[in-house]
Parts: structure tokens; sequence; C-alpha cells
């Protein structure tokens, strides 16, 4: 089907325009039922040229109207409805004598009385300018409560972009320490091309993060290549300690997430998996649909969490009898879920003693553009060849 060329735009957008087309449609069809009404009561064409008056005077009465209107409309509502009443009344009563007038002068001398001829056509008169500003001020009072709605959406997703931002930007900064004490340990051992490979990588990590918008999204494949740069930088610490898998399924690779959504979680599994153990662990990501939903798993080989410790509790607070905690970036991470899904996602935490410790996302599935954003820059490899890593992509 062939689309127009122009777009349909909302009918308050102009409100100048929308104002000057209801005054024509309101005005022009009183006037048309006025001619009418004469018509079919008898009346000679003569007659019309007293409606044509009439409601020319009534649209030029509605403009001074809408000017006063306009201007009471900010005032407390004693002093609006008070005001207007008045107002109104004088407006009619200047309609009501200018109307009799006219058909005064129509009409034979001595016919009809003016006094009287002014109380009949007082009623229609008070009728159509009543009419016209009981909407005049219901279509101001809704444009205004639309307006205070929209603005108080845009501050709400304002707000909201703020909060997502100030979250993805809470990267944990023993990371960055870590990393530069390991760069300055192989600078004092004069391991000039391990610290540049380093360097390179840190490097690389950081620029992704920043030139990334904290509130877009990404797909899964590009969030496991950020990952796996962030990996290959722990992996020059820890060295065959740490082991990782991915089980990324292809139906999911061009799904849309959150970035930066994993590193936090697998930073926590180095932290109390790898890093405690002599024989470090292994770290698990795996994706796959289910349904309408994006699942993503990030699973460790660690010690998991004492069995007198719920999984849920560990969220923003320590745990075990060292003072550390994994609930910092855990309760960020449910934090950006919830601003950017509502209730449309879920955070599960699995874990039991000695069988490690897991973490499952469930997000709406949501597939890229073909036009998808590229992948982060890769950096320069390493002097010394990684351990070979298991990938099941």
């Amino acid at each position: 089907m062939t689309m127009l060329p122009f777009a349909q735009a909302p009918f308050f957008q102009d409100k100048n325009q929308a104002f000057w087309r209801l005054q024509a449609a309101g005005w022009g069809g009183a006037m048309l039922l006025r001619g009418v009404t004469s018509l079919a009561n008898e009346r000679p064409l003569s007659f019309l040229v007293i409606v044509v008056i009439g409601s020319i005077t009534g649209f030029s009465l509605s403009l001074i109207l809408s000017v006063i209107y306009r201007v009471l409309m900010g005032r407390r509502a004693i002093v609006t409805w008070g005001a207007t009443g008045i107002v109104l009344a004088i407006a009619v009563s200047l309609y009501a004598f200018i109307d009799s007038w006219v058909i005064s002068l129509y009409r034979p001398a001595g016919e009809t009385p003016f006094a009287q001829l002014f109380l009949g056509v007082f009623y229609l008169d008070m009728t159509l300018l009543g009419a016209w500003s009981a909407l005049y001020y219901a279509i101001n009072f809704y444009l205004q409560v639309e307006e205070q709605n929209d603005r108080l959406l845009r501050l709400e997703n304002q707000a909201t972009s703020a909060q997502l931002a100030m979250l993805r930007y809470q990267l944990n900064p023993h990371f960055l320490f870590n990393t530069l004490n390991s760069i300055s340990t192989l600078v004092l051992l004069k391991q000039t091309e391990p610290a540049n490979a380093m360097l390179s990588r840190l490097s690389s990590f950081l620029r992704y993060t920043l030139v990334n918008p904290p509130t877009g999204r990404v797909t899964v494949a590009q969030e496991i290549e950020t990952l796996k740069l962030y990996l290959d930088i722990e992996r020059m610490r820890f060295e065959e300690r740490l082991r990782t898998r991915f089980d990324i399924a292809g139906d999911v690779r061009d799904a849309l997430m959150p970035s930066l959504l994993l590193q936090p979680l697998v930073e926590n599994a180095i932290k109390y998996a790898v890093s405690p153990q002599e024989t470090g662990a292994e770290i698990t990501v795996s994706a796959e649909r289910m349904g309408a939903m994006l699942r993503i798993t990030v699973a460790d080989t660690g010690p998991g969490l004492p069995r007198d410790v719920d999984p849920e509790d560990v969220i923003g607070v320590a745990h075990g009898n060292e003072a550390q905690s994994t609930g910092v970036g855990l309760a960020n991470i449910r934090q950006r879920l919830v601003q950017a899904y509502g209730e449309d996602q879920r955070f599960e935490i699995r874990s039991r003693p000695q069988d490690g410790f897991a973490v499952v996302i469930d997000v709406p599935y949501d597939a890229a553009e073909p036009t998808a954003r590229p992948a982060p820059p890769a950096a320069r490899p390493a002097a010394t060849p990684a351990p070979p890593e298991r990938n099941d992509v």
C-alpha cells in the first residue's frame, strides 16, 4: 500500500492554528444552523443578512473573550469564575443588544417593542456564548493537564536516564587499582611487552565504557566481546587459575541487552571464586532464548555461599566471615534491570555450599536491527600467549 508523503500531526500541536480552525468551524456551524432554521420558518432570504451579522458579532465578541479568559485562567479559582461570570454577562448583553437593534431595523417600526425583542434574543445569545466559554475553558484546561503530564514524563525519563548512567558508571575501582598495580609491577620487572599489552587492553576496555551510551543497549555478541576484553586483562593476572567457558546460542547473538551488564557479575566471580582458591575456578557465561525472554546466566565453580546464608540476602550486605560483599555489584545490576524493564524482568541468585555461585537474568527478547552497533575495538595481542579458552559459542 502506498504511504502518504506526510505524517499526521496532533490537532493541538499548533495551538494558534487549532484555535482559528475551531472558531471558523464553530461559528460557521452556528450560522448555518440559524440560517437553515430561518428558512424552515419561512423567513425571506433577506433575513439571512441578519444571521450573518449576528454570527460575525458573536465571532468578534468571542475573540475579545478569549483574550480576557486567557488572563483569568492564571488567577485563583474564585477570581477566575467570578470575573468570568461578570464578563460573560456583559458580553451576552452586548450581543443581544446588537442583535435586537439589527432585527429592529429589519422589521417595520412598532411591530415588536425593543425590550421584548432584546429578551427574546438574549436566551439564544447566552446559549451560544455560554457554550463557547465552556468549551474554551475545557479545551485549555485539558491542554494544560496534557502539558503537565508531558513535563512530568520528560522529568521521569531524565531521572531514569541519569540513574541508569550513574549505575553504569559505578565500575569497581578495585579492578582499575589491581590492573594498574599489575602494570606497575611489570614495568618494574622490565617486562615492557606484557605491560604494554595489558595497558592496551585496559585502554580499549575503558574507551568502550566511555564511548558507549550508559542508557544504550548492545547485542549479546558485542557484550560478550567486551567481556572477553575484560577477561584478557584479568587472565594476565591470574593466568591458568582463571578458566572461562561461553555457551551462547546462535539465535540470541543479535538480541539486545543493557551494556556492561555482565562485567560486574564476572568480576564478583573472579573475586570470590577464582582469587581465594589456589586452583582457581571456571566461570561460565551462557545465553539462550526462553520463549519471549532472553536468559543470561553467569556461574562459577567457587565455594558458593555458606549454608546459613540465603542467596537473596547477599544483595547489598556482606556475607561470610570476611569483611567483603558481593552486594554492591548485584544490587547495582538489579536496579539497572528495574530501571530498564520495570517488572518485565527477573534477577535470581542460585548457590549451594561447595557448588558454586550463579546469577540468572531474564529480560525481554528484542532483536537488533540489521545495522547494529560495531563491536568494541580489539586490543593488541599480548606478548605471552594466554591459556587456551574453551568457547562453545
